[in-house]
């Protein structure tokens, strides 16, 4: 074989290997990131996560080219992972019950409550990417609830939104208290938020069913 013949061969073959290390970089950044933004919030220093990664403060940049860059990745990287829980809970789990808890669990799991109030504080509600993976949940956690409500397994006085409220407030650390540390209690205020959805309903909700659409009229008056 020629030596061309071995150079582009060679060539071809670290294209692929090289853009399977940079993904596999930007997994890494993201994963780091997620717990530095859950444990310090969005100022969390780029330092620190570049060296929990693994990797050096360049191809953080590399990646992620600012701070709100690597905010933006790692929300949507974090509402697309919950999405793809729901759907799998949803195909996977044949009681629709259990496929709730299933889906309830892993989106605490994801501590995205700790990452909402980025979301409010540096993005656009109009941003194309977030608010399509936002719109996949939203829907996803609607179907959930609808047939877990239908099979008669969970009360019908609640609605997405109270879910939606319910897995924000279960996941977001308290003022003061270390984040490291909290991942036992939240399991336990999970499981009893899961028995307070069971059917037949224990007691009767004052107001009505609150909506995403309710949220949303919320958060605007706010």
């Amino acid at each position: 074989m020629g030596s061309a013949t071995r150079t582009a061969n060679a060539t071809g073959a670290s294209v692929p290997r090289s853009r399977a290390d940079a993904a596999r970089n930007r997994e890494r950044i993201l994963a780091a990131a997620r717990e530095a933004f859950v444990v310090h919030g969005p100022e969390a220093p780029l330092d620190e996560i570049a060296r929990s990664a693994g990797v050096g403060n360049a191809t953080v940049y590399r990646h992620f080219p600012d701070r709100d860059a690597l905010v933006h990745g790692v929300v949507l990287s974090v509402t697309e992972r919950i999405a793809e829980r729901a759907r799998e809970a949803m195909e996977e789990e044949e009681s629709p019950f259990e496929a709730l808890r299933r889906y309830v669990r892993g989106a605490a799991e994801e501590r995205i409550g700790a990452l909402c109030p980025m979301i409010s504080e540096r993005f656009d509600r109009a941003d194309p990417a977030l608010d399509a993976a936002a719109t996949r949940v939203e829907d996803l956690t609607r179907l959930l609830l609808e047939r877990a409500q239908e099979a008669g397994e969970v009360r019908t006085d609640i609605g997405v939104g109270d879910v939606t409220v319910a897995l924000s407030q279960l996941t977001r650390p308290l003022p003061g208290v270390a984040t490291q540390g909290l991942a036992p209690f939240a399991e336990r205020h999970v499981r009893l938020y899961l028995d307070g959805l069971r059917a037949p309903a224990k007691s009767e909700l004052p107001g009505q069913p609150a909506t995403l659409e309710d949220l949303r009229q919320q958060h605007c008056r706010s």
